[in-house]
């Protein structure tokens, strides 16, 4: 009953965070965004040909009445159809969510895996090679152009210049074999972006949590090197790793697959993202918006929560 109370509360505190995006996308996006209507209109219109449109998509009606409409749609998501193919945003949404999800999750949870594992593995080797060794690897992958890799990895695994094991494009999923065929090369895109990154954040984690007084006691009573990096160093730095994991969730959802649907042609909310910035489809990037801000909202709501389950000594409050 706490943990209700807790989240209903945490949802009304994010209420001014909902009222403030859906207000500046409503401003930039519908009040001062693309006038259709002499997209509807043919050659040389009358003025009261143009005044009906305009009526007809309510650019007559003051500020607020729009504003309210803007909102009404928001709490309905019913965002209307796509300027460019015509069918329901909402029916869009539906068909490219689990495509997304199903692209970004293998990427996004090995990537972690793998960068936790390396960045422990750095910090128990901390100032010898094996550590540098890790360290400028992370550099090096973090320098890199994340569109230069998926270029590199195309050439690699894709092309008849490489192995030419995996498709370059398309996405024509319907059974684990399948599945397994399209998302390989895009999840060792994602994991060789990510683990640069992340590495270097957790071993800095991790080094900072080893150098604590209870580590050095653990130590002392003769505890294993496993044991002290897993049983104490990782479980007492599970509330950061948590966070960073959690927030990275709203950007690997668009950021990351933008980038990937749009190369690799897979039908996602990345690639219809991508193609409603390309040809200015409204319905489409307000549903988006909508959308990642929900997500942030529910990620901000629950992750106390998570914390709770880690440590309970947190006090929901």
């Amino acid at each position: 009953m706490d943990t209700l109370r807790y989240c209903l509360r945490k949802l009304i505190y994010s209420l001014p965070l909902l009222f403030g995006v859906t207000l500046i996308s409503f401003v930039l996006m519908v009040y001062f965004g693309p006038d259709k209507t002499y997209d509807l209109l043919g050659r040389n219109p009358t003025v009261e040909e143009i005044n009906a449109i305009r009526h007809e998509l309510g650019y007559d009606q003051p500020f607020w009445i729009r504003y309210l409409h803007y909102l009404q749609q928001v709490i309905t998501f019913n965002f209307g159809y796509s300027d460019s193919s015509g069918e329901s945003v909402t029916t869009i949404l539906e068909r490219t969510i689990p495509i997304s999800l199903l692209l970004a999750l293998p990427g996004f949870i090995l990537g972690h895996l793998i960068s936790i594992a390396l960045g422990l593995f750095a910090a128990h080797h901390r100032g010898r090679w094996a550590d540098k060794l890790v360290m400028s690897s992370s550099v090096i992958g973090m320098s890199i152009s994340y569109l230069i890799i998926i270029i590199v990895m195309q050439l690699i695994f894709c092309s008849s210049y490489g192995l030419n094991l995996f498709p370059v494009y398309g996405w024509e999923v319907n059974s684990l074999s399948s599945y397994l065929y399209y998302v390989t090369v895009p999840t060792l895109c994602s994991i060789f972006v990510s683990v640069g990154y992340s590495t270097r954040f957790y071993r800095a984690l991790f080094v900072e949590e080893m150098t604590r007084d209870h580590i050095r006691t653990v130590r002392a009573f003769g505890h294993s090197h496993l044991q002290v990096l897993f049983k104490h160093v990782l479980k007492n730095a599970l509330i950061p790793i948590m966070t960073r994991i959690v927030f990275s969730i709203p950007f690997v959802m668009i950021g990351g697959s933008l980038l990937l649907e749009s190369y690799f042609g897979i039908p996602g909310v990345g690639l219809i993202t991508y193609n409603a910035i390309t040809t200015g489809d409204l319905p489409v990037l307000k549903a988006v918006i909508v959308l990642l801000t929900l997500v942030f909202i529910v990620i901000v709501s629950t992750v106390d929560i998570l914390y709770k389950l880690v440590d309970p000594r947190i006090s929901l409050k």
